[in-house]
């Protein structure tokens, strides 16, 4: 078996926001948001996923948004490739979800409570090793809440999550692997089969149950984020070759060629022409 990537936006959203997926949502909605425990019982899926029609990529930041039985309304995002003041926008598309509930003339007591959880393909706090961080409104030196956490950021970093098949646990693990490692496999582990929503979730990103328009987005979303690596990556390429250079100029007159290349990484060749 072939499985589609649940870390693209296409796919994450088959899985996670058709709408026969409910279960799945809230199995993945209590491991993460809720650290396993069964906090949700029942959700409505808005906005459900639709089969493509192939006319382009993803035109909105959320990927799937539901509304909580106990009142509060879940945004998810799914981002594979770090952008520029993502944080804002992430907080962002937070606070618009909060402030367009309200209706013409409705008072303020009607707003629920919003939730934003970001799933991220790459690590976007350095300062912690912990893989899912929870942000809320604190009193800064007296650290209360501000309300009743009208706005919580829930952020799972992939990359941190460094456990194997073995070493999974809890309800938390089994979905973060299955993120992780869906696309890899070809059959479904003893360990998650035992999760019948993990079960259903592979059933969904089975090739083999895909229609001819949904293998092609998921060709073209693929093709469209490998091409967004190779832009990074070689951005990333020529400012190291920049900064090499710019330290290999003032070095010029101080050390020797060879010392130079150790330092710098630059061939003794390219040495030599910036000297001349």
């Amino acid at each position: 078996m072939r499985f589609i990537n649940p870390k693209t936006d296409f796919a994450f959203k088959k899985i996670f926001g058709s709408s026969e997926s409910k279960d799945i949502l809230i199995s993945f909605l209590n491991a993460l948001v809720y650290n396993s425990e069964l906090v949700i019982q029942d959700l409505e899926i808005i906005d459900p996923y639709l089969a493509p029609k192939v006319t382009g990529l993803k035109d909105t930041y959320l990927d799937v948004k539901a509304q909580l039985n106990t009142g509060e309304i879940v945004i998810i995002e799914m981002q594979v490739i770090n952008v520029e003041a993502f944080t804002k926008r992430v907080l962002y598309n937070a606070a618009k979800t909060y402030s367009l509930q309200l209706d013409v003339g409705q008072g303020y007591r009607f707003l629920k409570p919003v939730i934003a959880l970001t799933i991220t393909d790459f690590i976007q706090f350095e300062n912690t090793d912990s893989w899912i961080s929870h942000f809320v409104f604190k009193e800064k030196n007296q650290n209360f809440n501000y309300s009743d956490n009208e706005l919580e950021l829930v952020f799972v970093e992939l990359p941190k999550f460094q456990k194997s098949l073995e070493q999974l646990e809890t309800l938390t693990d089994k979905w973060i692997y299955f993120m992780q490692s869906a696309r890899t496999l070809e059959t479904v582990p003893e360990t998650l089969e035992t999760v019948p929503q993990i079960q259903r979730a592979f059933q969904i990103a089975n090739q083999t149950n895909l229609t001819r328009e949904e293998l092609d987005e998921v060709e073209k979303v693929e093709l469209f984020l490998q091409d967004q690596r190779n832009a990074i990556s070689f951005a990333e390429s020529q400012a190291r070759q920049e900064k090499a250079i710019e330290i290999a100029r003032q070095l010029l007159n101080i050390l020797d060629d060879q010392t130079i290349s150790r330092t710098t990484g630059l061939s003794l060749e390219e040495i030599q022409n910036l000297k001349s």
